[in-house]
């Protein structure tokens, strides 16, 4: 009894001695912590409808339709039409007042010659017809994602744009100074609140793991395009979600997504 005592006391402190170990390891174990920062254009023109919304508007127009009083427009056509009838019938002369102000069916023929001169803009731009990925003006529909071409390792991936914190920095800080020193100075965005979205991380390599960090932590915020323009010597696209899902490293694309707003398909 007391060997097996001796021998579980033994297990016991081996085993905690193992954790501590452990522990004492981990807590030693430095990581890089990266900042990044995802920027969205938000969708310029509503997506088309689906056949559900357009059968609802149609039944909200109907609706609205039975429902509604006649407007101002409406009461003067019919009154003009019940004074030509009086006038027809010789139970009133005309007025040369009245005869000088414009007549609702005019301001109706008026009306109808400016709608056939008015040309609505297309839904697809020059950007969409050529798949410009650069273009801020393509898929105006849709939300776009800035994707920046970096060099990670020995690849070039497309991410947004990221960057190591620097000493005394908080990591908005430094997702403001990343943007500022990737982006340039002309592009403008809001940053939604001063806590990360999302995070991710990564481990390096075993060489590059022997040299220092352990990995890579990464923490996203979200923001959103105001204005400005991106300098010409970045490689960069702006991506829909299908695009972006194919552009992203599948680990990265899963991290981001689950911050991002799904977009309704049609």
């Amino acid at each position: 009894m007391l060997k097996q005592s001796f021998k579980f006391y033994t297990c016991i402190n081996t085993l905690s001695n193992v954790l501590k170990c452990q522990m004492s390891t981990a807590s030693r174990e430095k990581w890089d912590l990266l900042s990044a920062i995802c920027i969205e254009r938000h969708p310029i023109i509503t997506a088309p409808r689906t056949k559900i919304e357009e059968n609802f508007q149609g039944l909200l127009d109907e609706i609205e339709l039975e429902n509604s009083l006649k407007s101002d427009h409406e009461l003067n056509v019919e009154n003009e039409k019940r004074k030509d009838e009086k006038m027809k019938q010789g139970m009133i002369g005309l007025d040369a007042d009245v005869i000088t102000l414009m007549r609702a069916q005019e301001i109706e023929d008026q009306g109808d010659a400016e709608l056939k001169e008015f040309k609505f803009a297309s839904r697809i731009t020059e950007a969409d017809l050529k798949n410009i990925t650069t273009s801020i003006e393509r898929k105006l529909d849709k939300t776009l994602f800035l994707c920046v071409e970096q060099k990670i390792g020995n690849d070039h991936l497309w991410l947004p744009p990221q960057g190591l914190r620097e000493q005394g920095e908080n990591m908005r800080q430094a997702a403001e100074r990343i943007l500022r020193k990737t982006c340039g100075e002309n592009l403008s965005v809001r940053i939604y609140g001063n806590a990360p979205m999302g995070f991710y991380k990564y481990i390096y390599p075993k060489a590059v793991r022997e040299n220092g960090s352990r990995g890579a932590k990464i923490f996203y915020y979200l923001a959103r395009y105001v204005n400005g323009n991106l300098p010409n010597i970045l490689k960069y696209q702006w991506l829909d979600r299908d695009e972006l899902k194919e552009a992203l490293p599948k680990p990265v694309y899963k991290s981001i997504s689950e911050f991002l707003i799904p977009e309704q398909s049609v």
